[in-house]
């Protein structure tokens, strides 16, 4: 599953130990030239050392999670306060998850007429998950959704940078150096047969810090649906985007133009011309300007809204007709897909970063793809009209 945990700490994790070490590796490299009389065997030692040091640094910096441990049946809960504490934002968050999963799994698999297999995991120290994947479905190529529940540890200075404190942690104060945190989540892609059917990929997390050092627990929420398809549909898309605005406009008027434009400013292809992955959604994360309950409520609508906006469009176009052509279109906007995923997505990469469990992790990549050289659809064409719209996101609703 590809389950994040808040744009800032994940910056941190990833450009912190990274940009500091450039620095240290350019001082380093100026040095070795300017000194004439350094040998080659001198320079080699010290390139060593650098790696070793950016090696070290990666180690340091990165959240622990422990290594999961597959079970032959789900546990009722994944979360260790579940006995203890039936009321905690934990427990809750995981009990909403895992309904949503249940609920968006049915429907999907009455619809395409093949069963979800099921996967489910254990981590000693607690949390786990459960991946549930259908793949060459008579609907849908490949449709994943994913439930994971994790107990971790974050370095000091990633947590400090996420939450703003400027109080000394860790090794700086004698206290031990890593920040507890649990986070739970799900998340989803589905990819259908049909080119004239979009992909659509959700995701919706909770996350928390525990009372550290002197410092009080810090919590958030995160996510969003957005949709991805190969060919514009206006009446879809209006669909598609009306359930999420009126979710929005039922919590808070200011949310629906807000995370609407943030699902576009985030899906961007920055090496394609910030071409946009496809004509988004909702996107949100660091979220808790409100009491917790209430920013649940929310969450909790967006994935109940999951069915209702999007079956409709796939039972819509399950069995229309296509040429080889349109198909192989669909397959080069999936060449898209991946590459989004791949290479700007925070979930995808946080948990490659991490020894998250890859399966899970990489459920969201379509099960084909293609990659041509220098396509540029006809002027005027159906492909260049969703071309544009990538470019230049639109008002569906």
């Amino acid at each position: 599953m590809r389950l994040t945990c808040g744009h800032r700490l994940q910056q941190q994790l990833s450009i912190l130990p990274v940009s500091n070490l450039h620095q240290h590796k350019s001082a380093a490299v100026s040095g070795q030239t300017c000194n004439k009389h350094l040998s080659r065997k001198a320079l080699r030692k010290g390139q060593h050392a650098l790696r070793t040091k950016k090696r070290l640094v990666q180690m340091q910096s990165a959240p622990a999670i422990e290594q999961e441990q597959a079970v032959a049946s789900v546990p009722d809960s994944l979360c260790k306060e579940s006995s203890s504490n039936q009321g905690s934002m934990r427990v809750k968050f995981e009990a909403a998850v895992r309904r949503a999963q249940d609920d968006i799994c049915k429907a999907v698999s009455e619809m395409d007429g093949k069963p979800f297999h099921e996967d489910a995991w254990v981590r000693p120290g607690g949390g786990g998950g459960v991946s549930r994947v259908l793949q060459g479905g008579n609907v849908w190529e490949k449709a994943g959704v994913n439930v994971s529940v994790v107990y971790g540890s974050m370095p000091p200075e990633a947590y400090r940078a996420a939450t703003g404190t400027a109080k000394k942690l860790g090794q700086e104060s004698g206290e031990p150096d890593r920040v507890p945190f649990f986070a739970c989540g799900i998340s989803s892609v589905m990819h259908p047969q049909n080119p004239f059917a979009p992909t659509m990929h959700f995701n919706y997390r909770y996350f928390e810090t525990e009372e550290w050092n002197g410092v009080p627990s810090q919590w958030w929420f995160g996510g969003g649906t957005d949709i991805t398809p190969s060919y514009i549909n206006a009446d879809d898309l209006k669909h598609f985007h009306g359930a999420y605005k009126a979710v929005c406009e039922k919590h808070d008027p200011e949310y629906w133009p807000k995370f609407k434009k943030w699902c576009d400013d985030y899906f961007v292809i920055k090496h394609r011309n910030n071409e946009r992955r496809g004509c988004g959604g909702i996107f949100f994360d660091d979220l808790n300007d409100k009491d917790a309950d209430t920013i649940f409520n929310f969450s909790q609508d967006c994935q109940q809204a999951v069915v209702d906006s999007y079956l409709p469009l796939v039972a819509q176009h399950k069995d229309d007709d296509f040429t080889e052509k349109q198909k192989q279109w669909q397959q080069m906007r999936r060449g898209r897909y991946v590459e989004f995923n791949l290479v700007y997505d925070r979930g995808t990469t946080f948990g490659l970063k991490t020894g998250g469990r890859i399966e899970s992790i990489l459920m969201s990549l379509p099960l084909t793809s293609r990659w041509e050289y220098n396509v540029t659809p006809e002027p005027g064409s159906p492909e260049a009209d969703l071309l544009d719209a990538c470019l230049n996101p639109r008002q569906w609703a």
